[in-house]
């Protein structure tokens, strides 16, 4: 299994070269040269699996001989073990056919985890055996710097540098980053918002000398095996439904696309998925995209969903190079006008041909809050924001005689604020991780400045 860029610049790379490099040296990501496809008869092998089980028989097509089947068995094994649920990602049913896929029960209580633990198992196997070092940077919006933290923390082959929006993330968010004490471990608050750090990221990326001065590795859904960790929990959810005999639907709370893109791997797969709705917030990107295509960015707004606040969606740029066929030329182009200008659009055919998989729909905060009371009062079910919105646009979207799967992104506990005001009540954090709240936060300052990030990173590494 081989990786390519989707700008169609770059060397064509194994899985553990795609996993260590992160984004590709043409400011491209990388995916498989070609999908692997599961059958029908697969796939009723698979229902019978547990999660642990099912991960590694979906990773091992993506790993391809690079790594043995019993050392991702082993890798799975550890991933998984501090999940608080024995389903992992059980399914709640909420009405005749809506559902929600809880992806919150990981060890920093958001669905990132299920990624990353993978992630940081996989970054130790192959560093390890490589005896390469690798100096990982990273921006969060809040989830993605907790799990990742979580993930690599003590590695001894891994020095993490995790970027977040300073004010911009919720008090338990910061804390699960900012309490961690390992000496590999170094958080940043940046003065701007998320698409300042994820920008901060990638010039760091897209500056050759320095990305080769530093060994960088990717842990942001730009790394491919971020992306292949997640389809799992897609085949999970639907073959517990009655997958590959029914057909289902997702909808998706999303800002960076990521787990959007996890879905249609898994359809790419032989996956039966017959609609995804993607859920955003007044930070509406992908729902004006989806209404026009057109994508077009405008300033970031503050919200009560903070890992929503986004006018980059990166991974949109997997989708797009799928849509035309695999035209790394279109791709290119229109990265470059986005980068330039804040905008590009699509052809009319292109957009059509989007339209009969993808819905999507936005929710002011004041939307997100009725939501969330909504549930509440009507199944007393204690729901974060972000999966408030899943739930809403999940409801306005649905088609009658097809299973909707809700990917419930976050705890409730991790956005108390926004939960008691909605429904009056407190979500209390789990015991495992309620000492946070009184740890000694550690972590550094910086401006939205890349040659200060720079320097600043080079510093803490000769220290």
């Amino acid at each position: 299994m081989n990786y390519v860029s989707t700008r169609g610049q770059a060397p064509t790379l194994s899985f553990n070269e795609a996993l260590t490099t992160g984004l590709a040296s043409d400011g491209g990501l990388y995916v498989p040269e070609q999908w692997p496809v599961v059958s029908a008869e697969q796939m009723l092998a698979w229902r019978s699996l547990d999660y642990v089980a099912l991960s590694v028989e979906v990773m091992a097509l993506f790993t391809g001989d690079t790594i043995s089947r019993e050392d991702l068995g082993a890798m799975a094994s550890r991933a998984y073990a501090d999940f608080a649920h024995p389903a992992k990602a059980p399914l709640v049913q909420l009405d005749h056919n809506q559902w929600i896929l809880e992806l919150f029960h990981g060890p920093t209580l958001a669905f990132k985890d299920f990624a990353l633990q993978f992630l940081g198992q996989l970054f130790d196997h192959v560093l390890l055996k490589s005896g390469e070092r690798r100096v990982i940077v990273g921006a969060t919006s809040g989830d993605t710097g907790s799990a990742a933290i979580e993930a690599v923390r003590g590695l001894s082959q891994v020095e993490l540098f995790m970027l977040h929006p300073a004010g911009r993330v919720s008090d338990v968010q910061r804390r699960q980053m900012t309490t961690v004490t390992d000496a590999n471990i170094h958080n940043i608050a940046v003065d701007g918002d998320f698409d300042d750090c994820q920008r901060l990221v990638k010039s760091m990326f897209n500056d050759a000398a320095f990305r080769d001065e530093m060994s960088l590795s990717a842990v942001n859904s730009i790394n491919w095996a971020r992306v292949a960790a997640q389809v799992v929990y897609y085949f999970h959810a639907a073959l517990s439904l009655g997958a590959p005999q029914r057909t289902v639907s997702f909808a998706v709370p999303s800002g960076n696309f990521g787990n959007v893109f996890a879905g249609v791997v898994a359809r790419e797969m032989g996956l039966p998925v017959e609609q995804f709705v993607v859920g955003s917030n007044t930070n509406d990107i992908l729902t004006r995209f989806f209404a026009s295509g057109t994508m077009a960015a405008n300033e970031v707004t503050p919200s009560i969903t903070p890992s929503m606040d986004i006018q980059v969606s990166s991974n949109f740029e997997r989708l797009l190079f799928e849509m035309t066929g695999r035209d790394a030329s279109t791709v290119r182009q229109w990265m470059e006008s986005f980068s330039a200008t804040g905008k590009f659009s699509v052809s009319a055919d292109q957009y059509a041909s989007l339209s009969t998989l993808f819905q999507a729909g936005s929710l002011t905060d004041e939307q997100t809050r009725a939501e969330m009371h909504r549930l509440y009062q009507q199944s007393a079910y204690l729901i974060d924001p972000h999966s408030a919105i899943g739930t809403s646009v999940a409801r306005d979207a649905r088609r009658p005689d097809t299973p909707m799967i809700v990917l419930a992104t976050a705890h409730p506990a991790k956005f108390p604020d926004a939960v008691n005001s909605a429904t009056g009540v407190h979500p209390e954090l789990p015991s495992r991780v309620s000492h946070i709240m009184a740890a000694e936060e550690h972590f550094g300052q910086a401006p939205a400045d890349l040659i200060f990030l720079q320097q600043h990173i080079r510093t803490v590494l000769s220290t």
